[in-house]
């Protein structure tokens, strides 16, 4: 069995592969290294033989949950790490270390499922874009505040707008003006997410017309996904990436 982790800056997603490597056995988000120790040890009949990651955490921190991780199952972990180029696509930033590790496996996995031109918008903590060639040149992307930081943002300075996470989920069953703050806040967070994406499909538009591939991933990716019909929604994006740069064959 294979373990697969994406370390976020808030959350650790994790699924084990079965035996024949096609399909997820088990899967889950959690919030902390003991929490993901946890959760495996958990699972009946867990074999693990390899592990591959990506983090975005800083060094420190990857390497403790590398080192537990060995103690725990005594498997080799293999972290996926930054390159100038690879499955056809070339890393477009000046500095290509620089580029965070969770967007250069988003556009490994979009390029190579879309085998062509593609826009890949990714949902949480922060809020990406990047643009893909058909030709595979990387032409750059862009970063804005995800749902968790505006949120936390508007809680953090403004001191009357307090709610839980059941009553922000509730608050986007619709978008129409909010009648209670937790609905303001929530619908109007959306919407700027919503507004988000459609300047960068315009962008993308004006590159390529209409011969590329929009992708929708992260944990917030369903509050956008009615403004793109045409978009493909994949959860585990970083995932198809994560096997191109940490292959265990």
């Amino acid at each position: 069995m294979i373990l697969e982790l994406d370390c976020g800056n808030s959350f650790i997603k994790w699924r084990v592969l079965a035996p024949n490597g096609a399909e997820a056995s088990a899967e889950g988000v959690v919030g902390s290294d003991v929490a993901l120790i946890e959760s495996l040890v958990a699972i009946s009949g867990l074999l693990l033989t390899r592990c591959r990651l990506v983090s975005v955490r800083a060094a420190e921190e990857t390497d403790k949950l590398v080192r537990a991780l060995e103690s725990a199952f005594g498997v080799e972990v293999s972290c996926a790490v930054s390159a100038r180029e690879m499955g056809g696509v070339r890393n477009g930033y000046e500095e290509f270390e620089r580029l965070g590790l969770d967007r250069w496996l988003a556009m490994l996995g979009g390029f190579k499922l879309a085998s062509g031109a593609c826009l890949v918008l990714d949902f949480g903590t922060a809020a990406t874009a990047d643009f893909i060639g058909a030709d595979g040149e990387h032409l750059g992307g862009f970063i804005c505040p995800g749902m968790p930081l505006m949120r936390s943002q508007l809680r953090t300075h403004t001191r009357k707008i307090r709610y839980d996470d059941a009553a922000a989920e509730q608050a986007v069953e619709r978008l129409s003006p909010g009648r209670t703050t937790v609905e303001a806040v929530e619908r109007g967070c959306t919407l700027m997410l919503r507004g988000f994406v459609l300047t960068q499909l315009q962008l993308a538009q004006s590159y390529w017309g209409e011969d590329f591939t929009v992708f929708l991933t992260g944990g917030d990716a369903d509050l956008v996904v009615e403004a793109v019909p045409r978009a493909r929604l994949v959860p585990d994006l970083v995932f198809v990436g994560l096997a191109m740069a940490c292959p265990l064959s």
